[in-house]
């Protein structure tokens, strides 16, 4: 890894030979990445100047909207909100907690987002099922993972993915979501049809979507 100066900016450059593509990521620290093949220096200016207004939107972004901070082992986040681990929802957090034998930062982090997935499959599942019977619309199968860039996604084989991290923000962000994936059985895109589809259903949809997109999760 080494440091570039691209004009004001401090990027981290992390060269993977057996890389196809190059990438270029702002993290909640608000630090620059940049991973590529064997390049040239002519090639990375090119792309930093090239990505430089979206790297700068996300820097803006970030900066605007910090991700909300727990202490782990202490505090959890559900729904938009920062609660002590002694609520009765987090049972199951204390349980993973206690069984540790090695606690160490990456097991905790581990508990926490076992602990996550828990609440995402007993709380989303059933919005999932109340929305699809609402709007008349049948899927194959609900997944749920941690993802670090998308909320869901929606496949052609009809199967709906969650990200595990949904549950941390408020519910009715959760539902915009879910109406949001579940439209795609009906459109694979985003269409006008598409946001009309999302809008019959969650009329402030417009709200929502750009809410969601100002959210920052917490970075543990």
């Amino acid at each position: 890894m080494n440091e570039i100066i691209f004009k004001d900016l401090s990027v981290e450059h992390i060269c993977k030979p057996r890389l196809k593509n190059s990438y270029i990521s702002v993290n909640h620290e608000l630090k620059i990445i940049l991973k590529t093949p064997k390049v040239s220096k002519y090639f990375i200016d090119k792309l930093l100047t090239d990505k430089e207004e979206w790297i700068r939107k996300q820097l803006l972004k970030l900066s605007q909207n910090p991700p909300q901070k727990i202490n782990i082992e202490d505090e959890v986040l559900l729904f938009g909100e920062v609660f002590s681990i002694d609520i009765d929802e987090a049972v199951y957090l204390r349980e993973k907690l206690q069984k540790l034998r090695k606690s160490n930062k990456s097991n905790i982090l581990k508990c926490y987002d076992d602990f996550y997935k828990q609440c995402s499959a007993e709380y989303l599942s059933p919005r999932v099922e109340y929305f699809a019977n609402k709007m008349d619309l049948k899927f194959n199968s609900l997944k749920f993972r941690k993802m670090r860039s998308r909320w869901g996604s929606c496949s052609s084989n009809r199967t709906i993915t969650l990200n595990s991290e949904l549950i941390k923000v408020k519910k009715e962000l959760i539902d915009y979501v879910i109406v949001h994936e579940l439209a795609h059985l009906v459109h694979m895109n985003h269409s006008k049809n598409f946001h009309s589809l999302v809008e019959s259903y969650l009329p402030s949809s417009k709200t929502l979507r750009r809410e969601l997109k100002g959210v920052s999760l917490p970075c543990l």
